[in-house]
């Protein structure tokens, strides 16, 4: 089944303007999700939304938005007059700007999405933009409406495609002050960093995502199975901590002396598996 789209309008650029539509860039689906049951029926747990005072069960058609302005207090809104503050960017990403890709801080990305022309025509202005975008070797501001917020959306290339990624408002990243300001200043000697660069640079590699394993969920997968074969699972004997380092430049050597052993050490070669096999193989644990 093909993917359904998240959002779908129109890119402008000046008066050039294409239809597009929007889905992740990402999914979390294949991740393994627990209910919660009733351990003594196994039955579902089902919640119902009830009137907090009244304790009675509220039906689907009577429940309406409210922003707390005092306790107890709530201004009633409703979907009508949310629709009536619809603003242009609810049906179309109009590119406002272009910034240098490095000026934009890490803290503001939120998520991708891939943009794509939708539907047959406008395929030669959605070149366009897209071509200009990478002409300009930077990155395209623009405001895109998503579940009734508006967000900054920024667009770039990817092959013959764009990707635009959501960013954060100011107000919705925390100053870094707050938080960074017991941190001592520490002069590190030229050793120690000398020391540390080497042991970086037995680590140092190509990024390939391919190589990451989510450790967590190929766990759960084995327990879940062993569960199902009526296995008794044990509680896994506590690890002994490491303790605190004494002595910061010892840590250092005994690291790289680490880093140089397993580099002598013969490499075991070992087949990648690919996204596809990677997704049959969790699909098959959660299957039994």
């Amino acid at each position: 089944m093909a993917p359904r789209a998240n959002w779908k309008g129109f890119l402008r650029l000046s008066l050039v303007t294409c239809p597009v539509a929007l889905f992740p860039a990402t999914s979390e689906s294949d991740k393994i999700r627990f209910n919660q049951i009733n351990k003594n029926t196994g039955h579902r747990i089902k919640y119902a939304k009830v009137d907090a005072e009244t304790g009675e069960e509220v039906e689907r058609e009577d429940i309406v938005k409210g922003y707390k302005v005092d306790t107890d207090t709530y201004v009633q809104i409703s979907d009508d007059e949310l629709d009536n503050i619809a603003l242009e960017s609810a049906h179309t990403i109009d590119i406002d700007e272009f910034v240098p890709r490095d000026e934009i801080d890490n803290r503001f990305l939120i998520r991708p999405y891939y943009i794509v022309p939708d539907g047959k025509v406008g395929h030669d202005a959605y070149t366009v933009i897209r071509e200009t975008i990478r002409s300009m070797n930077m990155m395209a501001l623009g405001r895109i409406v998503l579940t009734n917020r508006e967000h900054v959306i920024a667009l770039e290339p990817l092959e013959k495609g764009l990707v635009g990624t959501l960013l954060r408002f100011p107000y919705e990243v925390r100053d870094e002050a707050d938080y960074f300001g017991d941190i001592k200043d520490v002069k590190v000697t030229k050793e120690m960093l000398d020391l540390a660069k080497h042991i970086v640079e037995g680590k140092t590699g190509e990024f390939d995502p391919e190589r990451f394993e989510d450790h967590y969920e190929s766990a759960l997968a084995d327990l879940i199975s062993r569960k199902r074969a009526g296995e008794k699972i044990k509680a896994p004997s506590t690890p002994r901590g490491n303790g605190n380092v004494i002595n910061l430049m010892d840590a250092l050597r005994k690291s790289l002396k680490g880093n140089a052993k397993s580099e002598r050490r013969p490499a075991r070669a070992a087949p990648r598996a690919t996204k596809k096999q990677t997704r049959s193989k969790a699909r098959a644990r959660k299957a039994g």
